[in-house]
């Protein structure tokens, strides 16, 4: 598929049309929407358990993740936070818990007070749109593919959008940074070499996401093998703790 002649003018508009369609969901279905991405990783990454999950605070219509870092934060999830401190730089991770002090960072966003710079093993990532490769396309600002770019290993890269987000392609750049997985409402799907591929059984989205893991660290995932062992967790425990915090507004 060719990229058009003005990729940022056609970005531009795609952005707005996402937006505008995003926003357009009334709260009772994002709701809805949101308890099924929550249910969906919950079932299929019970690798997170135990390890350190960049989240976000979401806006502008995204999926709500504070019920799902509920969940795995009860399952020995720690939890971290970005900060942008320069504006144009990578994102810095700050570890955050319910009660920890917050404060703004260079973008006026809300982020942990001077909790400790950490370096998050998996990551859930706010797309604007995605396409069938497993790349977003985010609000322009490049924050998310700068900090991948410099990870070494890289996190366990989880995006997490509404089914209606989807598009053909974003036409990727050299700076584009794929998605291991892209999560919506109707299902888990990784990205490979010919692109998405719904996967329909949790445990097999367990096995691809420890096998990733395992080809970027082979050595890290030998010495830390016993941390992939975690309590049980069940997708059927997430009702009667899910509080909704609003229909996902929150600026971040």
């Amino acid at each position: 598929m060719n990229a058009p002649h003005d990729l940022k003018q056609w970005r531009k508009a795609q952005r707005g049309e996402l937006a505008a369609r995003r926003n357009a969901v009334d709260p009772p279905r994002r709701r809805q929407f949101n308890r099924a991405i929550t249910r969906l990783i919950v079932q299929g990454f019970p690798v997170l358990q135990g390890m350190m999950v960049g989240f976000y605070q979401p806006m502008q219509g995204e999926f709500d993740p504070r019920a799902l870092m509920r969940v795995l934060r009860r399952c020995g999830t720690r939890a971290a936070l970005p900060a942008v401190a320069q504006k144009r730089h990578p994102l810095q991770f700050r570890e955050w818990w319910p009660g920890a002090g917050m404060a703004t960072d260079a973008c006026g966003l809300p982020v942990p007070d001077g909790t400790e710079v950490v370096h998050p093993d998996a990551l859930l990532i706010p797309a604007l749109g995605f396409d069938e490769q497993g790349y977003r396309l985010g609000y322009g600002g490049g924050y998310f593919d700068r900090t991948l770019a410099l990870c070494r290993p890289q996190p366990l890269k989880i995006g997490v959008a509404f089914e209606l987000s989807r598009m053909a392609s974003i036409h990727p750049q050299c700076h584009d940074v794929p998605m291991d997985f892209i999560v919506t409402e109707v299902g888990v799907y990784h990205a490979g070499p010919a692109g998405l591929d719904r996967i329909l059984l949790p445990s097999r989205v367990f096995e691809l996401a420890c096998e990733i893991i395992w080809r970027r660290d082979h050595a890290r995932h030998e010495a830390d093998a016993g941390a992939y062992a975690s309590p049980p967790c069940y997708a059927h425990e997430i009702d009667p703790f899910y509080r909704d915090d609003g229909d996902g507004e929150t600026r971040r």
